[in-house]
């Protein structure tokens, strides 16, 4: 049973980080491509950044140079580090897993397991 679990959002004002937090059970991420997502209920989901296996990283234009994804396999935690935050970086974050190529990234119906979100808040 694999399950993801964020962690970390809040409000911030505008210009400050967050560290997210993914941690994984049921499987090693060690073995799939993990993601972050931004989604708010009606609206599209928005790929984030994504890490590859080998630890290869993609990251979205308009977070490129402010977010850092990252992970840690022997805890089977995903991370991404927020700065500069900006207002329009406000939605609920997702982080999401699976068996996806690199070149698949940023296709959220790729990847067959989410956590269920948390919220980030910049005003």
């Amino acid at each position: 049973h694999v399950q993801l679990v964020e962690s970390g959002g809040g409000s911030v004002q505008a210009g400050g980080s967050l560290r997210l937090s993914c941690v994984a059970s049921g499987y090693s991420i060690a073995n799939y491509c993990m993601a972050w997502f931004r989604q708010v209920p009606g609206k599209e989901r928005k790929a984030v950044a994504a890490i590859a296996k080998d630890g290869a990283t993609s990251y979205a234009a308009a977070v490129k140079g402010r977010f850092t994804i990252s992970k840690d396999n022997a805890k089977n935690t995903l991370y991404p580090q927020m700065d500069n935050l900006r207002p329009e970086d406000t939605d609920m974050y997702h982080c999401a897993a699976g068996p996806v190529m690199p070149y698949q990234w940023s296709q959220g119906d790729k990847y067959p397991y989410w956590g269920k979100g948390t919220q980030v808040t910049v005003s």
